[in-house]
């Protein structure tokens, strides 16, 4: 089923979220934040969503990954009903094929950068000759080939989230979720990051899905979604205060 957020595409490819529900609950009340939510993202499109705070933009993210459940709905990834798999294989899943950049990088402080960017590898299927070859071409295409030995302390905020974004990439997974990987950098250093992102996944054929209080971040992505009222519309369809958070 394709809805005005969802182009149609076939079964088994890409992203496929089909009547999410997620409720909250707050003072005792259940409290609605997803609604019969619908989303296709296609193999190798990048798509950003806005919406107000608390519309559910990162706790959508979550529910596409695994990392929370939805109360109905179901979500496919690349063919894989991802709701159906237990803890083990969904977290399996997730190193695989799932790149995460988080707002506050998440880089570990006891490690190196590249050791940071090697971690998805490590914890998956171990770190080989390629993949190491791989984490210096990460780097050295984000300007930090001269601090692959550095500790996260030692660099700017800026550079700690172009090592995030390197980590994302370093499984060459299928998705990468961006969840305001801006919103802590000052605007210069998020235009820098922003256009990274999504030259990054050109070039590896990555599905990226960002979401961001950023307008000019999301100006900049080939299809632009509002989180309004539980469910996606196209931003040219989005109620103004939407659209301006």
């Amino acid at each position: 089923m394709a809805t005005n957020s969802e182009p149609s595409q076939a079964q088994g490819q890409g992203v496929q979220v089909h009547g999410l529900f997620k409720n909250y609950e707050s003072a005792g009340v259940a409290v609605s934040i997803l609604r019969d939510l619908e989303l296709t993202v296609q193999p190798g499109e990048a798509v950003c969503i806005t919406g107000p705070s608390g519309s559910g933009k990162s706790t959508l993210l979550y529910l596409i990954s695994s990392l929370d459940r939805p109360d109905a709905g179901e979500v496919h990834l690349l063919g894989t009903d991802i709701l159906s798999l237990n803890e083990k294989e969904q977290a399996q899943f997730r190193n695989r094929h799932i790149g995460f950049v988080f707002q506050d990088h998440d880089l570990l402080p006891q490690l190196s950068v590249v050791e940071n960017v090697l971690l998805p590898a490590i914890a998956g299927e171990g770190v080989t000759n390629e993949t190491e070859q791989l984490a210096e071409k990460l780097l050295s295409r984000v300007g930090l080939h001269d601090r692959l030995k550095s500790l996260p302390a030692q660099l700017s905020g800026g550079e700690r989230q172009r090592v995030a974004v390197c980590r994302a990439l370093i499984n060459k997974p299928e998705l990468v979720l961006a969840d305001e990987p801006t919103g802590n950098l000052d605007p210069a250093t998020a235009k820098v990051i922003g256009d990274l992102l999504l030259e990054l996944s050109r070039e590896q054929n990555t599905m990226l899905l960002c979401v961001t209080h950023s307008i000019e971040l999301a100006a900049r992505f080939p299809r632009h979604l509002v989180l309004e009222d539980g469910k996606l519309v196209p931003a040219s369809q989005a109620s103004l205060s939407a659209i301006k958070l």
